[in-house]
This record gives C-alpha cells, structure tokens and sequence, in this order.
C-alpha cells in the first residue's frame, strides 16, 4: 500500500537553494492576466518547473498581493520576475536576449504541443487574456504558436491549467525533467 510522504520527506529546495538552482531556460509571458489567482497559480506552476522567470504585462496583477499569495503560497518569493507596462516590450526584450518566443493559442500553422521539440533552448511562452487569448498583434511578433490539442466542446483551457500542461509535456516529453 503506498503512503502518503509528509512535506518533510519530499525533499524540497529551501528558498536559498531554489534561487542557486539551475533553472530551464524558461520565461513565461502573463499577456492582461485578469484573475489574480491565475497569476498566483502561474507562479506556483514556474516554481515546481524551475523556470527562469515570469513577466507581467500591461494590466497583469503583480506582487505583493494577498490574491495572488493565494494560490502563489511563497512562490512570488521564489520565482523571478518583471513587470512590463506592454507585452509587445516584453517580446522586444525577450528577442534581444535570444529567446524564441511562442504564443500558447489556438491558430493556422500552429505546432500541436505533442509535437514540439523543445531541446533546452531560450524559450518564452505568452499566455493570454482569459476572455481573448493572446492577441494577433502578438501572434504575429511570435516565433512560432504552440497548440494544445482538444476533443470536447469547449475550445480554451483555463490559463493555469495550460501553463501546467504545457510546462509538463515540454520537460517531460524531452527528458528535461
């Protein structure tokens, strides 16, 4: 019968380790994140990932916040990150320090997430506005749009739960994790 591991026996980084980690050369985008929650949750999601860093842009909730501690619990303190008043800025910034950058969204030509090959690379994911998903202007500066593949009725995912399955089937699929 398996058992339950207590938070002690998991062997979690403290803060001091997590921050010396070598982080997945990873940057996600929060495009007009209007629920403070998603943003928490994003950050929680970064931390279990080790990504390098989460960017905040135009009217994306920041810390400190106690709604976004919320679902953060702590990782606001663990996981970098950076405001910026537009997500066009922060894809500017992004192409400059090498990154490719891929929108998470529905769209023609777009790579199935089964299908992309992520090697270790410089990457950013921009992950849109829950009502309007990212925005064509940003599309169209993007490298490239990554697509979660769906069969049911509805056509969107909430922005936490993608960030977590894309995360998870990038690492895992490429023996990053």
């Amino acid at each position: 019968m398996a058992l339950k591991l207590q938070n002690q026996s998991l062997n979690r980084k403290s803060l001091e380790e997590f921050k010396q980690a070598q982080k997945h050369p990873i940057v996600l985008v929060l495009d007009n994140v209007r629920s403070l929650n998603n943003v928490g949750s994003a950050f929680r999601t970064g931390d279990a990932f080790l990504v390098e860093h989460i960017y905040l842009c135009g009217s994306t909730g920041t810390p400190p916040n106690k709604e976004i501690e919320k679902t953060a619990l702590g990782a606001t303190e663990s996981v970098n990150w950076k405001h910026f008043n537009s997500t066009e800025e922060a894809i500017q910034e992004l192409k400059l320090r090498g990154y490719k950058i891929y929108a998470i969204e529905q769209a023609s030509d777009s790579i199935p997430l089964n299908t992309f090959n992520y090697t270790g690379e410089k990457t950013a994911l921009v992950f849109g506005n829950e009502v309007y998903g990212v925005e064509q202007n940003i599309v169209d500066v993007c490298d490239g749009v990554i697509e979660i593949p769906q069969e049911g009725t509805k056509h969107s995912l909430n922005i936490s739960v993608t960030v977590g399955i894309v995360l998870w089937e990038m690492l895992r699929a490429n023996n990053k994790i």
